[in-house]
């Protein structure tokens, strides 16, 4: 298979991982910031504490949900149109969300508009660094910035958000949005796409209905268990029967020669696949916890925005300390011993932060386990987005980018509807304990997944074809 080369990075193409970089991080930050502004939003939105739930996982949904067919646009309107198109609406969203009225208009600028957004601009940021950077060091170092900066966003929403909450309002919050947003138009206004569009490239409709619509039905069913159990038990069937659908009708637009919304090829990779699944239980994880631990500090324990923030900053500098050594790591480790440890880690961080709180009334007691799971979070990031995003060549970059941050969307917003559900069902200490170990559970799945990895920590299973150049 041959490809339209790709350059090395020059000092110009390096530059352009800054944008990239800001990009994963304010779409992080977006999906964190809101924990601990629950209390303010909802006594001035005239909401309740799961009506916040419900914006937060809505728009990290909306994300997973539409980040498979915007990948694939990506192809056929090329990365930049999708990065600067993506930006805009984000940008929109954002403005809209700071001069809510209410719970509705925050859920249309906030978790729709903004999700929309999400879901165009971050395939380009995976696939513009896969075709810019090559070999395994040089790739790891590319994504361990953009996942440093998009940990960092997730880890320090809490922080930067408790600040902007408490010095201004937690409208402000969006307004910082807005600015960063503005910054990452100015720093991409002379990206050049280092692949030709191809607005000849099909796009599977009927595909990209199914799959959005089965996520939507499965997360939706997950937030109704709290209210109605024969509702839950009808909604995640249906989101079940629909993505079966969506399977099959893939596999059919294939078989009739036309191009579907995912190659069925895409999950032969058995290394993906188990690489996949580490995504999908570290974001879970990372943000179960950070709406678990900000709900219950603020509702439960009544502490203010920025204290419950504050407590975050632990998280936020483990995490930095693992993800930046990311390059100086994958040449001294294997991916697969760089992910099992870090789910350790996590799984270690998770059962001292239930320890603590039964043990300790002080809020610093969080800081230890939360420090934990920056460090395990940080560690395991990179090697899990370069594992999937390398077993594949450049012509497929496309699709798996749209799939990979699909899998780590969903499962954020997994994780938000999972805990959030448990924790909001009774705001006690024991549902504390029983939404974090639920989260450890997944914890320990992710861990399960890694141990199947190759120990030779290669991305590409036997028999994939090598990349072309």
């Amino acid at each position: 298979m041959t490809s339209t080369a790709v350059p090395t990075p020059t000092a110009a193409g390096r530059k352009v991982l800054i944008p990239l970089a800001l990009a994963q991080f304010i779409c992080s930050f977006a999906g964190s910031s809101m924990n601990v502004m629950i209390n303010d939003m909802s006594r001035d939105l005239d909401t309740s504490v799961q009506g916040i739930q419900v914006a937060i996982t809505v728009f990290l949904l909306v994300m997973a949900a539409l980040m498979i067919p915007g990948g694939k646009l990506t192809d056929r309107w090329g990365r930049k149109r999708c990065l600067m198109a993506g930006l805009a609406v984000y940008g929109v969203g954002a403005l809209l969300s700071a001069a809510a009225p209410g719970l509705g208009v925050l859920i249309l600028g906030n978790s729709v508009l903004e999700g929309v957004g999400t879901a165009l601009l971050i395939p380009p940021v995976y696939i513009l660094t896969t075709l810019l950077f090559t070999g395994t060091a040089a790739r790891a170092r590319a994504f361990g910035t953009i996942m440093a900066l998009g940990g960092v966003g997730a880890a320090a929403g809490p922080l930067l958000g408790g600040l902007l909450t408490t010095a201004i309002d937690w409208r402000a919050n969006f307004g910082f949005q807005v600015v960063v947003i503005v910054l990452i138009l100015f720093f991409t206004r002379k990206l050049e796409d280092p692949l030709p569009a191809d607005p000849t490239r099909a796009f599977d409709t009927v595909g990209a209905v199914l799959s959005a619509a089965g996520l939507i039905l499965l997360v939706t069913g997950i937030l109704a268990a709290d209210n109605n159990t024969w509702l839950m038990i009808a909604l995640l069937l249906a989101g079940a029967a629909v993505l079966a659908g969506f399977f099959r009708w893939i596999r059919r637009v294939e078989r009739a020669g036309r191009e579907p919304l995912l190659a069925p090829g895409l999950f032969h990779n058995r290394t993906s696949n188990l690489g996949l699944v580490t995504q999908n239980a570290q974001w879970l994880v990372l943000m179960g916890v950070s709406f678990t631990v900000g709900a219950y500090l603020q509702v439960v324990r009544g502490y203010s925005a920025i204290a419950t923030g504050g407590v975050f900053t632990s998280a936020t500098l483990g995490l930095l300390a693992t993800s930046l050594a990311a390059e100086r790591l994958a040449k001294r480790r294997s991916q697969r011993t760089l992910i099992l440890t870090g789910f350790a880690v996590t799984t270690v961080g998770i059962v001292v932060l239930l320890l603590l709180v039964r043990a300790v009334d002080d809020i610093w007691a969080f800081t230890p386990g939360l420090l934990l799971i920056g460090l395990g979070i940080g560690l395991m990031l990179t090697p899990s987005v370069n594992i999937v995003q390398s077993a594949f060549p450049d012509s497929r970059q496309g699709e798996i980018s749209g799939l990979s941050r699909s899998v780590s969307n969903l499962g954020s917003s997994l994780g938000t509807a999972i805990a959030g559900t448990i924790l909001v069902s009774e705001l006690t200490r024991n549902s504390y304990a029983a939404a974090m170990a639920a989260l450890g559970l997944c914890g320990v799945i992710g861990l399960c997944a890694a141990m199947f990895l190759p120990h030779d920590g290669a991305a590409t299973a036997r028999g994939q074809a090598p990349r072309s150049r």
